[in-house]
């Protein structure tokens, strides 16, 4: 089963080319690719981007992200979804399902609940 990055990856990828954005996790790997008389901000997590180009990349990742959602809902459906994260997550270890990563999804507590106490049984602890 995909997860929401291996949907989003592509896209992305060729976003980051068309706006010049990077990732730069040092001051040599961030010489290694700025442009010279480009300025730059980090928009955090590593990620780099030209100043001129960040409406262009907030906008597109945010649409990016959208249709990744809905494609891995067609493909995988909520539950799926749900099982997948709360796996992932380890959530069956801890018995926490507050962080099961499922932001912009839609999901109520009660149904990322109703998933969790439906798989436990089935989950190898």
């Amino acid at each position: 089963m995909k997860y929401l990055q291996d949907y989003q990856e592509e896209a992305q990828t060729a976003l980051f080319n068309k706006t010049g954005a990077f990732f730069a996790f040092s001051n040599l790997q961030f010489d290694e690719q700025k442009k010279d008389k480009v300025k730059y901000v980090s928009m955090g997590a590593g990620l780099i981007c030209p100043e001129s180009n960040i409406p262009e990349l907030i906008e597109k990742l945010d649409s990016i992200h959208k249709e990744a959602i809905a494609q891995d809902l067609k493909d995988n459906g909520a539950e799926g979804i749900i099982k997948r994260e709360l796996y992932n997550h380890e959530c069956f270890y801890t018995g926490n399902t507050e962080d099961v990563g499922l932001d912009g999804y839609g999901f109520t507590d009660e149904q990322i609940q109703a998933v969790y106490n439906k798989e436990y049984p089935n989950a190898n602890l």
